[in-house]
């Protein structure tokens, strides 16, 4: 890394820009909690196919998280991160003439311009704030910016919930607020063009850097895949994000679900227990809990709630899908350091590959509708929850080791 970012004076100003990055990430994937059950009412969808518009966002991951490597690579951080606001900005354009058409399948070409956006942006700002300071606090830096991202998250559907009522469902009600929001990110791609962002780099990423490639556990790899735990950390983390998309994604619809009042509202919830969380990961991490311990007590969290979601009456069962917001708060922290970790010269590829696992956000919500059909019943599909809070527990107790064997 970078001297002049290795102080705390040096990556206050960046941690600020980046926050608001994450920020706008969180918004633009907190739309999808009211849109979901919107268009379903709207179009008469399935289940299952009003989730294609999760599954459209995410699929992007996989499609393009590797060739937005090749991007950052080309033209830097900073450069990649303005370019990907103006994919969000014009797939959430998009929105409104799907709306006036009312056509599903322009909903989900929206859905997928957008995700090109975010998967560039994710690519960018993940590892950018992993190295912007010491690795063994990243997990505090990450913390930080879930907060943003999370807070982000829940603004989006209580502010659709201005425009858009789901008892009463008019889809040329889309126009005003989608507006509004790709204006937004024209205007923040624009400001972040004349905000001064440092290029940082890993350890031994510089591969002219003689001194720190031959120090690093990279120096005599010669691919990627010679990086045992980054590629379980990649398969991890696939699942870990699909599991927090569905607890962020679905309380909107398992409230509606249940009949409940303003439904909009319950995704709030979800990110009480992750705020929670990142707070812990910002005071008390690396200094009295360490990335793997912080990680290790999400998973069990994550493993008694999945079950008591899906063994409960519903009324209380939706409080335990909002509790996973809190074991999936300092999964994300932890897990990607853990899976970085010397990388040395193959950083911007393994972040690259990091990024495609977000593609789990695509997956998860579309066998989650899948088996709510299946079922005939919203709650039982949430079983999909528990066996990946099992690999995110085996990952934080053993997994990450490998590297080290």
């Amino acid at each position: 890394m970078e001297k002049s970012n290795s102080t705390p004076k040096g990556y206050v100003f960046p941690l600020v820009v980046i926050g608001i990055l994450f920020f706008m990430i969180g918004f633009a994937l907190g739309i999808n909690g009211l849109i979901v059950p919107f268009l379903r009412t709207a179009l008469d969808l399935t289940t299952a196919e009003s989730y294609l518009v999760l599954a459209a966002t995410f699929s992007t991951f996989v499609i393009f998280g590797y060739p937005s490597g090749l991007v950052i690579k080309a033209i830097g951080y900073k450069k990649t991160m303005i370019l990907s606001f103006f994919f969000f900005a014009i797939g959430l354009y998009l929105f409104i003439p799907s709306a006036q058409n009312h056509s599903f399948a322009m909903f989900l070409l929206a859905s997928f311009i957008s995700g090109i956006g975010n998967t560039m942006l994710q690519a960018a700002v993940n590892p950018y704030i992993t190295i912007l300071g010491p690795l063994e606090s990243a997990a505090t830096r990450m913390s930080m910016m879930g907060i943003a991202n999370k807070a982000a998250w829940a603004i989006a559907p209580i502010f659709l919930g201005i425009f858009l009522n789901l008892s009463d469902v008019q889809l040329g009600d889309m126009t005003l607020p989608f507006y509004m929001i790709s204006g937004i990110f024209v205007l923040l791609g624009i400001v972040v063009a004349f905000v001064p962002l440092p290029e940082v780099k890993a350890e031994g990423e510089d591969e002219s850097d003689a001194e720190a490639v031959a120090s690093s556990y990279a120096a005599n790899k010669t691919s990627i895949w010679q990086f045992p735990h980054l590629i379980l950390g990649l398969i991890t983390l696939l699942f870990y994000v699909g599991v927090e998309t569905l607890a962020m994604a679905s309380i909107v619809d398992y409230a509606k679900w249940i009949g409940l009042d303003n439904p909009q509202t319950y995704t709030s919830y979800t990110v009480i227990g992750m705020v929670i969380g990142y707070l812990v990961g910002v005071f008390f991490i690396p200094k009295y809990l360490s990335q793997e311990r912080a990680m290790f007590i999400c998973a069990i969290i994550g493993l008694v709630s999945s079950l008591l979601v899906v063994l409960t009456p519903v009324t209380v069962s939706i409080w335990f899908v909002a509790v996973l917001g809190l074991a999936n708060s300092l999964m994300w922290p932890a897990l990607w350091p853990m899976a970085m970790k010397d990388l040395g010269k193959f950083t911007k590829t393994g972040s690259s590959l990091l990024v495609m696992a977000i593609v789990g956000g695509a997956i998860f919500p579309l066998l989650f509708g899948w088996l709510a059909d299946e079922f005939g019943n919203l709650q039982q599909a949430y079983w999909i929850c528990f066996p990946t809070y099992l690999l995110i527990f085996y990952y934080a107790i053993a997994g990450h080791k490998i590297r080290i064997r």
